[in-house]
């Protein structure tokens, strides 16, 4: 990662653009403190938030509208519970004696 003061990037702005956009950072400093980056718009791409769970959710339920507004549709079978085994119960309890 290249490193610059804001006094040498405020002077070789462009020179800093091109090192950026080749793919490597130029880290900003004031006082010898980081305090911003140059990265690349590729970069900063791949950098974005990807989609949060709540739009995900809506897209879902949009695309899916057919299926949620079946009145036959009794949601997604769940797997049939079935009570922890002596060998499991045997394992946890050495776990908890320890």
């Amino acid at each position: 990662m290249c490193r610059a003061t804001i006094y040498d990037a405020r002077n070789n702005f462009s020179s800093f653009v091109k090192i950026a956009e080749s793919g490597e950072p130029v880290e900003l400093t004031r006082h010898d403190k980081p305090v911003a980056v140059i990265i690349s718009w590729k970069d900063y791409e791949e950098r974005k938030p990807k989609e949060d769970f709540f739009d995900w959710l809506a897209r879902f339920k949009k695309e899916n509208a057919d299926i949620f507004e079946d009145p036959t549709f009794d949601g997604l079978p769940l797997p049939k519970r079935e009570p922890p085994t002596e060998e499991y119960l045997k394992k946890i309890d050495s776990l908890w004696s320890e």
